[in-house]
């Protein structure tokens, strides 16, 4: 069953591939075009970069950056896969953006200025993204926490590999060594705390 179930899920992989080249092509023609992969890849792009800067208007700035480079990168894309091409230009933004970001005051100091009515991104962050599994992502080393949080976007192993600059080989054992560790933190009653704080 599972062998069936991920021979479905290789199918709809290359089907998705086949697509995004045809709008590939179609955006270095005319670049109206684009719209198709903007709508297919703005929810995964935006929960990754939100997964990653931890502030939805930091993660929509992001976003934005990141289809703009796109769509201006496009006459010259030659990749495997456009996911992960498309991917690889959000992590350069992501670490951009992180290098460039000024300490701000505390969250619970900010909360106390505003009005109280969730922001859209953060409804769609809370919604999209269980505030159990980020707190825990934030307790993995950084590639594996990368490593996770880009297969929880939706890519596979070697897409990760070309977005963060390694073989296939390095991906895999930062997906286990992450997953025993979250396992671990799982199974440690002394993180309890962990699951009924606020983000």
């Amino acid at each position: 069953m599972a062998a069936i179930s991920m021979a479905h899920d290789d199918d709809r992989s290359l089907q998705q591939e086949l697509l995004d080249e045809h709008h590939v092509r179609a955006a270095q023609q005319d670049p109206r075009a684009f719209a198709p992969l903007y709508e297919a890849y703005f929810r995964p792009v935006y929960g990754y970069c939100a997964r990653r800067l931890g502030d939805p208007q930091a993660a929509a700035d992001a976003t934005s950056e990141t289809f703009i480079k796109a769509l201006h990168a496009l006459p010259h894309y030659r990749a495997r896969s456009f996911r992960g091409w498309l991917f690889t230009i959000a992590h350069n933004v992501v670490i951009d953006m992180t290098r460039r970001r000024k300490p701000t005051a505390a969250l619970d100091a900010v909360g106390e200025l505003a009005d109280g009515a969730p922001s859209p991104e953060a409804w769609y962050l809370a919604r999209e993204s269980d505030a159990r599994v980020i707190q825990l992502l934030r307790r993995l080393p950084e590639t594996q926490r990368q490593v996770m949080e880009l297969r929880i976007a939706g890519l596979r192993g070697q897409e990760i590999a070309d977005v963060l600059g390694c073989r296939v080989g390095a991906v895999r054992t930062a997906q286990y060594r992450a997953h025993q560790r979250l396992r671990e933190l799982l199974s440690d009653p002394s993180d309890e705390e962990l699951f009924h704080g606020d983000l």
